[in-house]
């Protein structure tokens, strides 16, 4: 009867991981897409980033999987810009074309029904605006303002996810709002 009971827990966990991983898929993406600024590239950076998690990371505690999937995919990003400077420096008479996405139509959707056309339009401009500024900051500052203002990991938990300070985190976080701020205050 043992035996059973453990493919039924094995089972209850992968439920668990699965859904863990829906509740989190889509920001990641779009954290992703932001530092990349190229769908398919975020989509592998978000698949690699579930699978290690899932292959490292499943018998861990469910509490500690957010601070462990947000490392990873920051680490997977960062790997990203990696590559992308080796191989812009061997290859530096190619250009990338520029793969400009809007998703502005998505996080309306998602939005509260009571939004008025103006309220639409007016949201959709502000955050066709944050999302251009969010494009233009380092990535450093860009993964620790998303996942501090984003995902709400406390200052402990972005380090432990950027694998910096907790003084860096602040640094970083700061220098993104005044820095975001300064962009939507001059459009």
């Amino acid at each position: 009867m043992y035996s059973d009971s453990k493919p039924y827990e094995e089972k209850a966990l992968d439920l668990t991981i699965e859904q863990f991983l829906a509740s989190v898929e889509r920001k990641a993406f779009r954290m992703a897409e932001i530092a990349t600024k190229n769908q398919s590239d975020s989509l592998d950076i978000v698949q690699d980033t579930m699978i290690k998690l899932v292959e490292k990371y499943a018998h861990k505690p469910a509490e500690q999987w957010k601070p462990l999937f947000y490392r990873i995919l920051h680490s997977r990003i960062m790997d990203y810009f990696r590559r992308k400077k080796i191989q812009q420096s061997i290859f530096f008479w190619k250009k990338e074309p520029n793969d400009e996405t809007d998703y502005s139509d998505d996080l309306i959707d998602s939005a509260s029904d009571h939004i008025t056309p103006e309220r639409e339009i007016t949201g959709a401009q502000t955050i066709e605006k944050v999302t251009q500024a969010l494009k233009q900051l380092p990535p450093r500052q860009q993964q620790c303002f998303l996942l501090r203002s984003w995902e709400g990991l406390s200052v402990i938990e972005t380090a432990h996810a950027m694998s910096c300070s907790e003084g860096s985190v602040k640094t970083h976080y700061s220098r993104a709002k005044q820095s975001l701020r300064q962009a939507i205050d001059h459009e």
